[in-house]
């Protein structure tokens, strides 16, 4: 399934706006992350384990273990990001 991954703040400015990402069905928020930081570069350094970065589907935070339905988005935010984007 594919999946588009937006980043916000200091993240879209090392990461860029978004990307497509590739994932097997039954994927989970954690196994995006973990995708991501396999990746290496700059998503390893910005997304790598211990690093404080949260997720949002839907304009709603959620948990590594929420699982993932392909077409849909998920908001890669660092902490104390205000508020949504129009």
């Amino acid at each position: 399934m594919k999946v588009r991954v937006r980043y916000f703040a200091s993240l879209r400015e090392r990461l860029g706006d978004e990307e497509p990402v590739e994932l097997p069905d039954g994927a989970t928020v954690a196994s995006l992350r973990a995708t991501l930081v396999a990746r290496g570069g700059p998503h390893a350094e910005a997304l790598a384990p211990g690093r404080a970065v949260r997720c949002a589907r839907g304009r709603r935070m959620c948990s590594g273990g929420e699982v993932l339905a392909g077409g849909g988005g998920v908001a890669v935010v660092p902490p104390g990001t205000g508020g949504w984007p129009a």
